[in-house]
């Protein structure tokens, strides 16, 4: 798929988001929130769902949980631009409570295309109801700054996912926060080894070499983990 074609299927998807009448969430929402961010990029970062300000604005993490998730970005050298946000729920659930089994189940068709389009080498899920897409089972509290290979099934065909605490739950704690960024110096060396792994399968399969990665920056040095 060529840049210009991915960035079309992502329109294109995007569009039909913001017309979803899928779920009961469509009827107290101010904007749908697709996500944004760099087509071409080998990470995407996955929320759990929009907020007073993302609602307002269309967009995800433009609050302050997303000035924290720039300050995190930034400690890596990189900035949302070179990576892809989105949420598991595309609308703002009322008071931002937590969304409902079956408001995830009407949203996921969108989440998986959107994976399925951007191919990334690594998933990063921020909060447990993205953790419990990519990581069933998982406790956030034991799996933050682990990684696993991502099922198949989320659309993620060959990537591995990388587990943060929501960048919300670190405004409410200083120790969440401190190790958030603790969890978050290990996103590099996550990324380094998703390359090693997708080279090694593409050796496997004698498939023909990828293109240079587009997106922030790593050094393929020796994985950490």
């Amino acid at each position: 798929m060529t840049p210009e074609e991915r960035r079309r299927e992502l329109d294109a998807i995007a569009a039909e988001v913001r017309a979803c009448t899928r779920c009961r969430l469509h009827a107290t929402r101010m904007n749908a929130v697709p996500g944004e961010g760099e087509p071409e990029t080998e990470v995407v970062f996955v929320g759990e769902g929009p907020g007073f300000n993302e609602d307002r604005l269309g967009r995800p993490f433009v609050g302050r949980a997303g000035d924290l998730l720039v300050k995190l970005l930034a400690a890596l050298g990189w900035r949302r631009s070179e990576v892809f946000i989105t949420n598991v729920v595309k609308c703002r659930p009322p008071e931002n409570r937590d969304p409902e089994p079956d408001e995830i189940a009407a949203c996921l068709p969108y989440l998986r295309r959107q994976l399925e389009v951007l191919d990334p080498a690594l998933v990063v899920t921020l909060g447990r109801h993205s953790l419990g897409r990519f990581m069933p089972g998982g406790r956030i509290s034991q799996a933050h700054g682990t990684f696993a290979a991502a099922d198949p099934e989320t659309g993620a065909r060959h990537a591995l996912t990388y587990a943060l605490y929501h960048p919300a739950a670190a405004l409410r704690s200083s120790e969440v926060e401190r190790q958030s960024y603790v969890d978050a110096a290990g996103i590099p060396a996550a990324l380094v080894e998703a390359r090693r792994r997708r080279a090694a399968r593409a050796a496997e399969t004698r498939s023909a070499p990828q293109a240079a990665p587009v997106g922030p920056a790593v050094a393929d040095e020796p994985t950490l983990f």
